[in-house]
Order: C-alpha cells, then sequence, then structure tokens
C-alpha cells in the first residue's frame, strides 16, 4: 500500500500542487487546511482546483484535536499552514505569531507523542533578510541593512555612503537577519521542526521558498507574492504598484518547480537536518517584471506606478543560490520565468479578482509602515 502523507495548509496554493505532485508519484494525500477566508474567499469550500483524489479535513493547526485526527495514519508530513505576508505580519503581530509559531508547536507535541517518518517544512528565503553582497575587493558582506535616513531619501541601495556593494546569489550558509514579524515566524517555523526532529528521530528538512508564483494564487489577497499581487491590478485594468525604484531584485520560481523541490526532499531522508533554497537561480528587477506581467496578460499599455516609498520589513535585494539543492537533491528548475508567465497568464483569463492593493497600501501608510 503507498504512503500516506499530509499536507498542513495543502488547499492553499503552494500546497495544492504539491498534493498534485505526490498523487502523481503514486502517495495518498491528505490536507488539513482551515481554508482562510484571506486566502479562500468568504465561502471558504473546498477549492475547485483541488484534486479528487485528495482527503481535505478542515480544521486548524492550531487546534490540537483537529491536528491528533489529521496524523492518524500518516507515513509523513509537509507543514505548510502559515500567515503569509511580510507587510501585515508588522500588524497583525498575534495573528502571525499564533499561527505560524504556535501552529508549529502544536503540530510537533502530536509529532512527539506519534512520529512520522519524514517532516518537510515550509520556510522562507525571508529569513535572509538581505542577500549577500560583495564588497570592491570581493569581500563577502552578510549582515547588510538599509539606515532609516537613506531610505527616507530615496536612497535605496545598501551601502553608497560607505562603498559600493553588489549582490550576488544567497547561499544557505548565510547567517539569518530577521526583519519583519513573518520573517521571525518562519525562522522559529523551520527550527522548532529541525530541533524536534531530531530530538524524536523524525528525519527533517526545510524548504526556504523564494518568490513563487504560478496558477492558483490567491489574487484578492493584497499581501500574497508579487506576480499575483500585479495580476490582481492589472485584471482590474489598475498599474501594478512597485515599491522603491523598481530596481529591486528578486529569484522567481515556479510553483511546480517548487513542488518537485519537497517531494524530492521528501524521499531523500539522509538529507535530514538539512536547509535548502528553492528557487530558480535568476535575479529580476521586480520593475522588469512588472512589465513582464502587463505583457503576458495583454495589457503592456498598463506601465507599472512607482512609488518612491519604502515599506518597513521590506529588503533590496535577495537571490537563490541553489548549488545545495542541485547536489544533495538533484534539484534543477525546468520551468522557465517566460513559460511560466505564459501559463500563467492562461489561467489568469479564467478569473476574477477583486484589486485590495489600495486598501492595504493604506493600512501600512496609516500605521507609519512606509517611509
Amino acid at each position: 500500500m503507498s504512503e500516506r502523507v499530509l499536507i498542513t495548509g495543502g488547499a492553499g496554493f503552494i500546497g495544492s500542487h504539491l498534493a498534485d505532485e505526490l498523487l502523481a508519484a503514486g502517495y495518498r494525500v491528505r490536507v488539513l487546511d482551515n481554508l482562510d477566508p484571506q486566502v479562500h474567499g468568504a465561502d471558504a469550500e473546498r477549492p475547485a482546483y483541488l484534486a479528487d483524489e485528495v482527503e481535505l479535513q478542515r480544521g486548524d493547526v492550531r487546534d490540537a484535536e483537529a491536528v491528533r485526527r489529521a496524523l492518524a495514519g500518516c507515513d509523513g508530513v509537509f507543514h505548510f499552514a502559515a500567515a503569509v505576508g511580510v507587510g501585515q505580519s508588522m500588524y497583525e503581530i498575534a495573528h502571525y505569531t499564533g499561527v505560524n509559531n504556535l501552529g508549529t508547536a502544536v503540530l510537533l507535541e502530536a509529532l512527539a507523542k506519534a512520529p512520522v517518518g519524514r517532516l518537510i517544512v515550509a520556510s522562507s528565503m525571508s529569513v535572509y533578510g538581505e542577500g549577500r553582497y560583495l564588497g570592491p575587493t570581493d569581500e563577502v558582506h552578510d549582515a547588510v541593512r538599509r539606515r532609516r535616513e537613506d531610505l527616507q531619501a530615496g536612497r535605496f541601495e545598501p551601502g553608497e555612503a560607505e562603498a559600493v556593494l553588489r549582490p550576488v546569489p544567497t547561499p544557505e550558509t548565510k547567517h539569518p537577519d530577521l526583519g519583519s514579524v513573518y520573517a521571525l515566524s518562519k525562522y522559529d517555523q523551520e527550527r522548532l521542526g529541525l530541533m524536534i526532529g531530531e530530538a524524536y528521530d523524525i528525519p527533517t528538512s526545510a524548504m526556504r521558498f523564494f518568490n513563487v508564483y504560478g496558477t492558483r494564487q490567491a489574487l484578492s489577497n493584497p499581501y500574497t507574492g508579487v506576480l499575483a499581487i500585479f495580476a490582481s491590478r492589472l485584471l482590474n485594468d489598475n498599474p501594478p504598484l512597485v515599491f522603491e525604484d523598481g530596481r529591486q531584485r528578486r529569484d522567481f520560481v515556479s510553483v511546480r518547480d517548487v513542488a518537485r523541490a519537497c517531494r524530492a526532499a521528501y524521499e531523500r531522508p539522509a538529507t535530514a537536518g538539512e536547509v535548502f533554497n528553492v528557487g530558480s537561480g535568476q535575479s529580476y528587477g521586480i520593475g522588469q517584471i512588472a512589465a513582464a506581467v502587463a505583457t503576458a496578460v495583454g495589457k503592456p499599455q498598463i506601465e507599472a506606478e512607482v512609488t518612491g516609498r519604502y515599506r518597513v520589513g521590506d529588503i533590496r535585494h535577495c537571490f537563490a543560490d541553489i548549488d545545495k539543492a542541485r547536489r544533495l537533491l538533484d534539484y534543477s528548475p525546468q520551468v522557465g520565468l517566460e513559460q511560466g508567465l505564459a501559463e500563467l497568464a492562461d489561467w489568469l483569463a479564467t478569473q476574477r479578482a477583486e484589486d485590495r492593493v489600495e486598501t492595504a497600501r493604506e493600512e501600512l501608510a496609516a500605521r507609519g509602515l512606509t517611509l
């Protein structure tokens, strides 16, 4: 009989794609998800995209009894349940800490009583803060932080006053620098998972996702991935909002590649105790991406609105060094950006989106979280 695996948060964007990947490989898949209205809409029904073969149990990861029921008979766990969003985490502090930190603790307490054979924890590139930089003589700078006075003056590149720094791919060896409540909670999730996994002999790995994009993103959630936010604006004939000057660089990776990486990690228990970057290994400017999304959805005439403002908790540059995943997981991204955007555009043509970006921007501004 094939293995049964549990995906917490598995009715969401990344979790549902992982479910498809696992089903295709012969696994039986159970999902525990609270169908959060911010992600799934006010009706909060089972998503149409969730495969029929998936057993969905509706429940909250903070509910010990719901977690116990979901774990019954499972051989392994993918822990993806989380509140997601850097900006929102800076004012919904208790919510993010409750879902991400406490939810993980509840799950791990259940696993301590009834261990499984494998645990994969979803983490985030946000734990790095700024990515790795090199200085004028190629010296490594791994503790870069931008100064408030520079940001208020529109000087967004770090190191301008002292020396020229250039961003380079960020490896897993870079020390975390936790600049938001969300980043802190994701680091807590991965460290708790690795700690309890080692203590109870549950082979555990953590996956640091970079900017994941693809079909099934929550288009009406203004705190989801930036490509989905841009798409939501464009579908409503509004310009994408780009903070700072649009030259900040990120790594965009297809959700289908992320699902493959997670299955690869699950099937290699020898990687227990390791953390992995999951990205494309490429970097793109945010302004460049906004223009690419506009072209993909057939609205190249709508130019991005570059705000020149900084959001507290944001970083300038961070993109992935994926050499470790290549070596240990045999991970190789299969979906290039052009193909991925074409797939996204085809799906977007069938979707409607409520544009809540202005509301989110006003919320941040009212709380002093934009400069």
